[in-house]
């Protein structure tokens, strides 16, 4: 068994491009070696700044054997079709074929054995394959080059059990081709020179020497073991400097300690969004005035002048943040507002001027909606939520919309809850972020999201697919988010009107409300929890109250996995099942009104009264949103149902009879109605 080592060279890939880059070139040699029916034994992936790098263990030296079947037409077919058959096989007679029997019917079978290739011919193939099938969120072509890659790709290493496998990598152009090879090259600036590998850990071991860390875990763990005490370690961050270099010399640099006056949002986004720093704590937990960078060179003065470089990068970045700071705060966020009016929102949606007034509107209709929202602070906080977009500092670091905000409406002496109402208005923003919690908040943040959802869908700008470019699948998840993580009593239909109104559209409520729909199963999904029985209440029509619906569904959910429950699910399914039928057949719809002086048997009878009681009882516990009543209600119905099904034939002989039982299964699904569409349960 031989290993294989390839390894692509080229300019630098971008740090976020890397590890998705080194997996999928994984996967396209691993399942090229499958279809070549090469077995195989470990592979490992490994991505640099300048290389992709693949490593597969316990390779055979040629493919196995196989043989190769093709069905011909029966014996004693025409001569035409024999030939044809033979033509194709690569046969000259049928004395090359075998006779076989399937079934009654004797038919021709060419039959012929394939020697294996060697396992160096087909790795060639495989590797450049994978090559040309590995795909980029953005690549480029160079020279006169056709082919795309990343970044021009300057070499390719491919060695099997020692030497390098025949071929290359067709480019074309002025560069025809890259030849397979066995050398590469260490670092860029420190030992620029090529070099043989002959295998993995001699490829490993050479690069190492050479300042080249392969492995994006261990760069990762030399900046980790280089970082001083106090340094906020990011994995998002980590993995960027990792993706950066390819032999990290972390740093510690300092600044201006006066600088410190700046809100902390500041200096962090400066160091870690602008810079890819990592900020220091003191030992009170608050910001220190020292940063940890990463450098991807040893120089021979112990990095004194990369350390100055940086220092003096930051320095003038924060120098203008203190700046627009200072000059924001000369000008009230209200004297802002007209200039609102020159941002676009949305070429057909208007301005962000026009969404802040249609914010104050629609806040005034949901605060009654929050326990504790004072409608006046909720019209105040949507008014200001958006002026900070046309301050200095959210100019040049537009990360901080919201957070500059807030500070500009506090240092203003505006009420805390609208200050921090103008920063949280925005969140949730992922699946990590927290929901707003304060009302003034919530009600800001829900506005903000129902306006931006009813905008887009008015105008037809729905997320198809993968594509959400407007974010619109966040968003009506982060609303489902507000609303149950806050317990709010929240019509959502009327606040899609509301939105609607905004814009002056009566069309877009049905869809929007579907969307929400779906998007609260995806949140369930993501919880493990079952969505089928959220399609079963939303399918009642008159359910928009998303905190109630939860409450329905988790009871329903207890309900079903109970004997009782699931067994009248089961029965349920089959009075629907009967009743779609017969009135197909019928060309009716059959209602819940079964004539007692009409039934034959007493389990008709019992059915009857049971389904009157159990009806009558989970709609009054339903209106008084005691769930755990209503489905209690309906596990009486187990034993009535039962019977009626094993003592009544519901298709009987006389049609009145017949209708008559028909009408009693429909009296089954009107009495679970109230509670949830059955038909709809999974199970």
């Amino acid at each position: 068994m031989s290993e294989l080592l390839v390894e692509l060279l080229s300019e630098e890939i971008p740090a976020r491009m890397q590890d998705r880059a080194r997996r999928d070139f994984e996967r396209l040699v691993l399942d090229g070696l499958k279809e070549a029916d090469l077995a195989h034994g470990v592979s490992r992936a490994f991505a640099t700044p300048r290389r992709i790098a693949l490593v597969v263990e316990g390779l055979p030296e040629r493919q196995p054997d196989r043989t190769e079947e093709r069905k011909g037409p029966r014996v004693g077919a025409p001569d035409r079709a024999v030939e044809g058959f033979l033509k194709a096989a690569g046969l000259a007679s049928l004395d090359e074929c075998e006779r076989r029997q399937q079934g009654k019917v004797e038919f021709w079978f060419a039959v012929r054995s394939v020697p294996g290739r060697p396992a160096r011919d087909v790795l060639a193939e495989i590797v450049a394959d994978a090559v040309g099938r590995l795909a980029w969120p953005k690549s480029m072509r160079w020279g006169d080059a056709p082919m795309r890659y990343v970044r021009p790709l300057r070499g390719v290493l491919a060695v099997f059990a020692g030497k390098p496998l025949p071929g290359g990598i067709e480019v074309g152009g002025t560069e025809a081709r890259l030849d397979f090879t066995d050398c590469t090259q260490g670092h860029r600036f420190m030992a620029p020179d090529a070099f043989p590998a002959t295998g993995f850990a001699d490829y490993e071991a050479k690069l190492r020497a050479a300042f080249v860390l392969v492995d994006a875990e261990e760069r990762m763990q030399r900046i980790r073991d280089g970082a001083p005490e106090g340094v906020r370690l990011s994995t998002r961050l980590l993995a960027e400097n990792a993706g950066l270099t390819e032999w990290p010399v972390p740093g510690v640099g300092g600044f201006d300690p006066a600088f410190l006056e700046l809100p902390p949002e500041v200096l962090v986004t400066s160091m870690e969004s602008h810079q890819r720093y990592f900020p220091v704590e003191d030992e009170a937990g608050g910001l220190a005035p020292r940063f940890l960078f990463v450098a991807n060179i040893e120089a021979p003065d112990g990095n004194a002048a990369i350390r100055a470089g940086n220092e003096r990068v930051l320095r003038a970045r924060l120098a203008d943040a203190r700046f627009f700071w200072e000059q924001d705060r000369l000008r009230p966020l209200e004297d802002r507002l007209p200039m609102l009016d020159k941002v676009v929102f949305h070429a057909k949606l208007g301005s962000v001027g026009d969404k802040v007034r249609r914010l104050e509107r629609l806040a005034a209709r949901l605060a009654p909606h929050v326990p504790g929202a004072d409608a006046g602070r909720c019209r105040q906080a949507v008014r200001l939520a958006k002026a900070d977009l046309v301050t200095g500092m959210v100019g040049e670091f537009p990360e901080l919309q919201g957070v500059m905000g807030r500070y500009y409406a506090l240092g203003e002496g505006l009420d805390a809850e609208v200050a921090d109402a103008v920063a949280a208005h925005y969140r949730p923003q992922g699946p990590g972020d927290e929901a707003p919690r304060a009302p003034v908040s919530i009600t800001a943040a829900l506005a903000d999201k129902f306006d931006t959802l009813a905008g887009f869908f008015s105008i037809d700008e729905r997320p198809t697919g993968s594509r959400d470019p407007f974010a619109l699948r966040r968003a009506a998840l982060g609303i489902v988010r507000i609303v149950l993580e806050n317990g709010l009593r929240l019509p959502l239909r009327s606040a899609i009107a509301a939105a609607l109104q905004g814009y002056g559209a009566d069309e877009g409520g049905a869809a929007l409300f579907a969307f929400f729909e779906d998007r609260l199963k995806a949140h369930l999904r993501e919880r493990g929890a079952r969505h089928d029985l959220v399609s079963a209440v939303f399918a009642l029509g008159d359910e928009d109250d998303l905190t109630r619906l939860m409450a329905r569904v988790a009871f329903l959910e207890r309900f079903v996995d109970e004997e009782d429950g699931a067994n009248l699910l089961a029965a349920c399914k089959r009075a629907g099942s009967i009743l779609a039928i017969e009135e197909k057949k019928d060309s009716t719809s059959y209602g819940a009104d079964a004539d007692p002086s009409a039934f034959a048997v007493e389990a008709e009878r019992a059915l009857h009264e049971a389904l009157a009681e159990a009806g009558a009882a989970a709609s009054r516990a339903v209106e008084a949103e005691d769930f755990a009543a209503a489905t209690r209600a309906l596990a009486t119905l187990r034993a009535p149902v039962d019977r009626f099904f094993d003592e009544v034939t519901v298709n009987a002989g006389d049609a009145a009879l017949r209708a008559n039982r028909l009408r009693l299964l429909a009296g089954i699904r009107a009495a679970t109605a109230g509670v949830a569409d059955f038909s709809r349960i999974e199970g």
